[in-house]
């Protein structure tokens, strides 16, 4: 199964497919919508083969889903369904946590995530 891997930033979207071996960015910022970002990257990657898409959004998420707009993106990200949008199953979760995840290397792991502007507070 390939991977694509989407990090979404306030200043750029990076993306990555199992078996590629160079990122790919391009810039967001306080315009971007979800739709937007979804367009975006479908065409950066229109080249590569991948069959499931994780997604590290910069805010809270809540059963796959962002439950806040994040502060320096446009609006449109709560309540946003990614599946249909990139045509293939698509999980949402925290960058942090993401960024977590891709470090585990097995053993141990104490991951803490302080989200300062949480809605879930």
């Amino acid at each position: 199964m390939n991977i694509l891997a989407v990090d979404v930033g306030g200043t750029h979207v990076k993306i990555l497919a199992t078996g590629q071996k160079q990122k790919r960015e391009i810039a967001s910022g306080p315009t971007m919508t979800a739709r937007q970002m979804v367009s975006d990257v479908k065409k950066l990657a229109k080249d590569w083969a991948y069959d499931v898409v994780s997604v590290g959004f910069p805010g809270p998420v809540l059963h796959g889903r962002p439950v806040a707009e994040p502060h320096h993106l446009g609006p449109g990200w709560m309540g946003f369904d990614f599946a249909p949008a990139f045509g293939l199953p698509v999980r949402v979760v925290n960058d942090a946590a993401m960024q977590a995840l891709g470090s585990y290397r097995g053993g141990k792991m104490l991951f803490l995530d302080w989200e300062r502007d949480s809605a879930l507070q």
